[in-house]
């Protein structure tokens, strides 16, 4: 990957948009621009989890107005990443589609622990050392993030599905606090810490809260005098008593409150008081980065062989006990391939060699966990194979980017009628036939003197020219080859096999 001078993040929270933009100078990041929008997503979320269109009308300007900020980065300067609202809406893949058009980048839909993860990633690079074991809290508009991490290492991420927007919208609708509706609210979230208070509890020495939310009540507590220095225990009872004093956020008179805030402070009082509760907090300070930051630190470790996917892609072939001699055989025939494939294109440039680059990577990440399913069973295990890929916590991945790996491993043996209508993509067929190939050759787990192979491609047309003595004298490899092409056909797609 190219090093780039300037990287830019979109952080498309369920309660507010935020774009940062930072410089690259040798092994640091230097912040020069921040843009924040209250979007308030989770707030559109209808009750059958629908983005309403005035949510979305909402989101869509706010990217329109980022999009001005970001119009001269390349694509790989820039990574715009989605959050629990994104990841819970019915309707958000129509959205997507309309959002990448304004913003004018790729926009991943992250799972809940890869949030996790980049908030740590983000907390950690503002910090000064320390021997201590961190606890980070991010309280975002749908979900509350909480790790443990030493130094720059998580080493427990949770994601908990409740946040300042939802709850607010649930529990204090209008605005309206009641002595009944808080302890509703404290009594839900103190519920869903249930699953985290065992692994979590005296298992850290220094709490840290991230992001918006965490900073206002912060500000509050210390401009109204309820805390000295961030957010204490003591400071928090004080601000409930005046929260349930005044009954409605419209009546709140309290120095440090911003209006823009306003809507979700009650939610987000809520579940931070049920965290100090449940986890023993007695005290937090605000962290100065959050995850916006670590999006930036992760895509620039992309550029310095430091990609936390390439790490994620080794702990699986460990995990899974892959043979990496097998790894490395069939990767290697596959990366091969599909280069000449590219190169070879007869279209002419659009499927050049170094537009795809990032497409081969995929390839040779998929080419290394294809066959981890064995694990599961070996009958099917292809469809093993996919089942994890689209499914297990793969830090530094996207959901989208998952899915392309289930739906390669799905694809690379067997039956084709399974992919109608899912292997559409010019560029995924190219994977696909590449690693189907090189699995193919390799099926007997173990090195083959291959002859020199040339492989073309032009729209649904492919061509593999291979030496016809070879092919004489191979006659089981011969036959999976012309099965090969009875396979694709049921897709639309020709293969030719030429012998030479």
């Amino acid at each position: 990957m190219e090093q780039q001078p300037i990287l830019a993040a979109v952080d498309m929270g369920s309660n507010s948009f935020r774009l940062q933009v930072a410089r690259v100078e040798g092994e640091q990041l230097y912040m020069l621009d921040g843009l924040r929008e209250p979007v308030r997503l989770a707030a559109g979320l209808t009750a059958d989890n629908y983005l309403d269109e005035a949510a979305q009308q909402r989101a869509l300007e706010a990217l329109g107005r980022f999009s001005e900020r970001l119009r001269d980065l390349p694509p790989g300067a820039v990574r715009a990443v989605g959050t629990n609202s994104l990841r819970v809406a019915e309707n958000a893949a129509a959205f997507i589609a309309k959002a990448e058009k304004v913003l004018g980048f790729p926009i991943e839909v992250i799972a809940g622990q890869e949030e996790a993860r980049l908030i740590y990633v983000g907390v950690a690079h503002g910090l000064p050392q320390t021997d201590d074991n961190l606890l980070v809290m991010d309280i975002g508009g749908g979900s509350t993030e909480f790790i443990i991490g030493h130094g720059m290492t998580p080493l427990k991420l949770e994601s908990l599905y409740m946040g300042c927007v939802s709850f607010s919208s649930r529990y204090f609708p209008d605005g309206k606090i009641s002595k009944r509706s808080m302890e509703k609210a404290e009594l839900a979230a103190r519920s869903e810490l249930q699953t985290i208070v065992v692994d979590y509890r005296g298992q850290w020495q220094k709490a840290l809260g991230s992001s918006g939310t965490a900073k206002a009540i912060a500000e509050i507590l210390e401009l109204n005098g309820y805390s000295k220095n961030g957010i204490t225990r003591d400071g928090l009872e004080k601000l409930r008593a005046e929260l349930l004093k005044a009954g409605d956020i419209k009546k709140l008179n309290l120095q440090g409150l911003r209006e823009d805030r306003l809507p979700s402070l009650p939610g987000g009082f809520a579940i931070m008081y049920a965290a100090f509760c449940e986890l023993g907090i007695t005290d937090m300070q605000v962290a100065l980065s959050a995850l916006r930051e670590g999006v930036l630190y992760d895509l620039w470790g992309r550029f310095h062989n430091n990609d936390m996917r390439d790490v994620t892609v080794q702990h699986f072939m460990r995990r899974y006990h892959v043979v990496p001699a097998q790894a490395a055989r069939v990767s290697r025939l596959a990366l091969e391939l599909a280069r000449q494939f590219f190169t070879n294109d007869t279209n002419g440039s659009k499927h050049a060699l170094q537009a795809n680059e990032s497409a081969l990577q995929v390839l040779g990440w998929v080419a290394n966990l294809h066959a981890i399913g064995i694990r599961v069973a070996h009958s099917g295990y292809h469809k093993h194979t996919a089942y994890i890929l689209a499914n297990a916590d793969m830090p530094g991945f996207s959901k989208k980017e998952q899915a392309r790996l289930s739906l390669l491993a799905l694809a690379h043996r067997r039956s084709m009628k399974k992919l109608q209508g899912l292997l559409t993509d010019e560029v995924d067929c190219v994977l696909a036939m590449s690693l189907r190939l090189a699995a193919l050759f390799y099926r007997n787990r173990s090195d083959v003197a291959l002859p020199e192979m040339r492989a073309s491609f032009s729209g649904k047309k492919y061509s593999l020219t291979m030496d016809a003595g070879w092919l004489e004298q191979s006659p089981l490899t011969e036959a999976a080859l012309q099965e090969e092409v009875k396979q694709w056909k049921t897709l639309g797609v020709t293969m030719l096999l030429i012998k030479k």
